[in-house]
């Protein structure tokens, strides 16, 4: 399989390159590709990932963690992969868990395969439980997609799921809008448990606890609409 694994960066420059060179660049006889998807970052973040040998795609603007995902996959369907990981530039995802997100989709298990850091005791702060929480509550509810993580940056797609999910949001709501995709097309949607690695840098460059109210209230604008 051609499997690509997409990074999504906004000012990362301090950690992209330590970031690009621990994902492995091989799984099980399969070739891993690496596009850093520049979402408009103003410092060296793109030529820090060239410089780690990733292929870079930049937006001139900043438009949003949702949008650099939609990049990535536009990426992924140009240059027929057969695969896509998702894999967040701060540094918040175990690399080793790119091979355990992907094992479904290699064995035709699954279509879209979302890691949960909440599946299995680990250390997280209690702030991003809450978030969580509320995040899974609304796409419930709103949705009618159950998840224990449905904000997880890192996720595997098929083939088939790159062709048919097509979502709307561009930012943080994007990640509830692919479950209801997934949904919509019947795909066969599963989770496996990954780690959340939380340090200072991750939570101050991760999702702002505020931004929950934000993606809450976009979601209720659009199912009203």
């Amino acid at each position: 399989m051609k499997v690509i694994v997409a990074v999504s960066a906004f000012n990362e420059s301090k950690v992209i390159y330590r970031v690009v060179k621990s994902i492995p660049r091989r799984i099980k006889n399969t070739t891993i590709s690496i596009v850093v998807v520049d979402d408009g970052s103003f410092d060296n973040t793109a030529q820090e990932a060239r410089k780690a040998k990733a292929i870079v795609v930049r937006h001139i603007l900043n438009r949003g963690l949702g949008a650099a995902i939609k990049t990535g996959i536009d990426y992924a369907q140009r240059q027929q992969y057969e695969a896509m990981v998702t894999f967040d530039g701060d540094g918040q995802h175990n690399p080793a868990d790119i091979e355990k997100i992907i094992a479904p989709i290699f064995k035709k298990e699954a279509d879209l395969v979302v890691g949960s850091r909440f599946t299995r005791s680990q250390n997280v702060p209690v702030d991003r439980l809450i978030i969580n929480w509320l995040a899974n509550l609304a796409t419930l509810l709103l949705f009618g997609v159950s998840s224990t993580d449905s904000q997880s940056g890192l996720r595997a797609f098929s083939k088939k799921a790159l062709n048919l999910i097509d979502y709307k949001g561009e930012r943080m709501d994007f990640s509830s809008e692919i479950l209801l995709e997934a949904k919509k097309h019947k795909l066969i949607v599963t989770e496996v448990p990954i780690e959340a690695i939380y340090t200072k840098y991750s939570r101050i460059k991760g999702q702002k606890n505020i931004n929950s109210i934000n993606v809450l209230l976009r979601f209720l604008v659009r199912i009203f609409r």
